[in-house]
């Protein structure tokens, strides 16, 4: 499975800048989105259709469909949550 190509991402445009608009995310390609350091989400052209793989869990990629509006959605939902749950202020121990 190839990564998306520049056909499929100007198709994906309103996603992309619903992902855009994602605090912590940053795009450093197009279509190639970093949390932090680490490689977070990038999608794939396929002849079942376009797919996300993207990093919910922080460590692996889960390929995603997204082939439907309510699949956009549902990513761009997945993704603002563990964005947040990834990117929280890690609170230390008070000194005594």
């Amino acid at each position: 499975m190839k990564h998306a190509g520049a056909q499929t991402l100007a198709r994906l445009e309103p996603l992309l800048v619903k992902l855009r608009a994602v605090a912590g995310l940053v795009e450093r390609k197009p279509g190639t989105f970093y949390l932090r350091s680490s490689a977070f989400l990038h999608f794939h052209d396929d002849p079942a259709g376009v797919f996300a793989d993207v990093k919910l869990d922080g460590s692996s990629f889960e390929r995603l469909p997204l082939q439907t509006p309510q699949d956009h959605a549902a990513l761009v939902k997945a993704v603002a949550a563990a964005v947040a749950s990834h990117t929280e202020p890690r609170t230390l121990p008070k000194a005594k």
